[in-house]
């Protein structure tokens, strides 16, 4: 037996002799004493109460008797010691057998004991674990479920992140949504499933960012498949952490709901144009039948002035003729305004030449501002002309004029300007003020005839009506933007007129990777293929023949032309496409027809697009022209291009509304 002043000094050695006080007592744990030979010397009552013998039932016995037959023939406990003696510790998991022969799942440590470097013993400490280990199993059987779960969903793509955005696992809902089978895309950065201009401007890693730095990211918007094809995604991101608060990876969903936002879409603006339409339809039949009455009794009136004015001699009664002819003429007017509105009024519509128009009344204009307000030209060059009534366009400028002027009591800018929007085929002419602006429980009511905000006798509320029914009635629109004490902007789209302008205006621009030119004759195709290539982030010029494209060309700043092939004239698109890389080699085009007969002799030459394409297509036959991939080149959809006054409208959207005037 050790005495007791050679103790070595490890804490668990102590217990082989029970000396430290509770030792003895300690009933959690199996705590022996072995021999150099593996007999047990030793016994507390922790390992009688875990193995059910009693100290005399096992003291001299080796300890090999708690391991199963399966681990003693094997030579199991000879190895332990020898770790134990070989490492100084020795620890593992395993079946250990009782008394009665009944098994429990054990943890077991064992550590030599040297006297004088000589080995005297082994100490041996074991655990009942059986239920922790059943836990841990049922742990990871619930996390296999789970997982098998996660795998067979196909709805949602759901799957891992490490902290650097490289995926680590793949269901079978990825696989179906975004086309990727788990070995090729397992080891991928995520920034792939995002589109060019979302890739350019660092989406990817600031939705990481926000994720981890908020807890949760939650996003709607472009996404693209394997194929190069774009789909509208649900996505959310949660960031995954240890038990210590160490980020570890991402959790992502990833839904399609390209069909449920269209539907969405089309519900929401269906349900605006019936509201807007059905309000219209029963004010204009309601002014609409008023002013022809109205006129009718006008007509009594003003016909029968001039057989009274035959027979008056006198200056006195002369004169309340005249007021009642003024008043008449005035009384005229409003109904033309009120038939106007409800588009009854008779039109004659013609190509006319906005900023001729403009300059014809701008001293009607500038006398009706007064002295306090400055009033500024913006009328871009080369506009084309527009196809309304002349009239109706003047007395629609003016009655515009004027309602700015009386939001500005205090004096202020007013800005006419006029721009061509080619996607749209129209030309915008916005009258912008400095004034009070309109508030939001007042901005829906300012087209009804009839509304004013202005004290009584100061305004009929017919000037913005009068706008409305015009630019409806021109198959244009008229849109309107305000913001408290910031002003309002008031834009008329009208159609562009049959005449020729100069040369070919300008496309609205969107950033974008390239500058592309687009030879299209047909304004409605223009118009649709401008939208797609705004969303995918490039700058549009539009040219509607092979003249104004070469000269387009000729002033440089064009990357990409994109041009159809049958288009009217002595030079079509192919014959156009082999004068541009004779003038220009370096530079990429694409071709576009809906005739297949007319591709034939194109292949070998030009690639070519065939009408009707996707988004997805035009994406992928341009970003081979350009040098980049689907997944890696910069411009890509962000959603639909919006023009100047919508990105006005958006801005002016965010500030305080102010009291509006009619």
């Amino acid at each position: 037996m050790v005495k007791k002043s050679e103790q070595p000094k490890r804490g668990i050695v102590e217990s082989r002799h029970d000396r430290r006080p509770g030792a003895g007592g300690v009933v959690d744990y199996a705590i022996c004493m072995l021999g150099p030979d593996g007999r047990v010397i030793n016994w507390n009552k922790g390992a009688e109460r875990i193995t059910g013998y009693p100290a005399k039932a096992i003291l001299g016995k080796h300890f090999s008797v708690f391991y199963p037959a399966e681990d003693r023939a094997s030579g199991v406990p000879a190895r332990a010691l020898q770790m134990a003696r070989k490492e100084k510790h020795s620890a593992a998991e395993g079946w250990s057998v009782r008394k009665d022969g009944s098994q429990f799942y054990a943890a077991v440590a064992i550590d030599p004991i040297y006297e004088k470097r000589k080995l005297v013993g082994y100490a041996m400490v074991t655990r009942d674990i059986t239920e922790r280990r059943q836990a841990r199993a049922d742990l990871e059987a619930s996390e296999s479920q789970f997982r098998l779960l996660v795998s067979n969903v196909t709805d949602y793509a759901l799957y891992m992140l490490t902290p650097a955005g490289i995926v680590a696992n793949w269901n079978a809902g990825g696989e179906r949504i975004k086309g990727y089978s788990p070995g090729e895309i397992i080891g991928q950065h995520f920034s792939r499933f995002y589109t060019p201009a979302d890739r350019a401007a660092g989406k990817p890693a600031h939705a990481l960012k926000i994720a981890e730095e908020t807890g949760h990211y939650v996003e709607e918007g472009w996404r693209v498949r394997k194929d190069g094809s774009f789909f509208w995604a649900s996505v959310v991101i949660d960031p995954i952490r240890d038990t210590d608060g160490t980020l570890v990876g991402f959790a992502k969903i990833t839904r399609d709901i390209s069909e449920r936002r269209e539907a969405q879409q089309k519900l929401e603006q269906v349900q605006r144009q019936l509201a807007e339409s059905q309000k219209m339809d029963a004010l204009g039949q309601l002014t609409g039948g008023v002013a022809h009455d109205f006129n009718n009794l006008l007509m009594v009136i003003s016909g029968n002035l001039y057989r009274i004015k035959r027979e008056v001699t006198s200056e006195r009664s002369k004169l309340a003729l005249s007021a009642i002819e003024t008043a008449s003429e005035r009384a005229a007017s409003l109904t033309r305004q009120l038939l106007t509105f409800a588009r009854r009024q008779s039109v004659n519509p013609q190509s006319i030449n906005v900023a001729e128009r403009v300059t014809a009344v701008r001293e009607v204009l500038t006398s009706a501002l007064g002295g306090a307000i400055k009033l500024n030209m913006e009328i871009k060059p080369d506009l084309w002309p527009i196809f309304v009534d002349p009239t109706e366009f003047e007395t629609a400028l003016i009655n515009l004029v004027v309602n700015a002027r009386d939001a500005m009591t205090d004096g202020g800018t007013l800005t006419v300007a006029a721009r061509n929007v080619p996607e749209a085929a129209q030309v915008v002419v916005s009258i912008t003020d400095t004034g009070e602006g309109i508030p939001d429980d007042v901005m829906n009511k300012v087209f009804d005839p009839f509304f004013t905000t202005k004290p009584v006798g100061k305004g009929t509320g017919l000037g913005l009506s009068q706008v409305h029914g015009f630019a409806h009635q021109a198959d244009g629109r008229v849109e309107i933007a305000s913001a408290l004490g910031k002003g309002t902007m008031v834009s008329i789209y009208l159609p562009r007129g049959t005449a020729a302008a100069k040369r070919t205006a300008t496309g609205h621009s969107a950033p974008g990777l390239a500058t592309i030119l687009l030879i299209e004759d047909n304004p409605a195709v223009a118009d649709a293929s401008t939208g797609l290539l705004e969303q995918l982030g490039y700058t549009v010029r539009w040219a509607s023949n092979a003249e104004a494209a070469l000269s387009e060309i000729d002033a440089n700043g064009i990357d990409v032309v994109f041009s159809d092939i049958v288009m009217p004239g002595r030079i079509d698109g192919l014959k156009l496409a082999r004068t541009i890389r004779d003038r220009k080699p370096e530079l990429p085009i694409l071709l576009t027809t809906g005739y297949s007969a007319s591709a034939r002799d194109v292949r070998s030459d030009f690639p070519v697009l065939r009408k009707p394409y996707h988004i997805h297509d035009l994406s992928r036959e341009l970003a081979k022209l350009t040098g980049h991939s689907v997944g890696s080149a910069t411009g890509g959809p962000s959603g639909n291009a919006s023009s100047e006054f919508d990105a006005t409208a958006h801005e002016v959207a965010a500030r305080p509304k102010a009291k509006a005037r009619s």
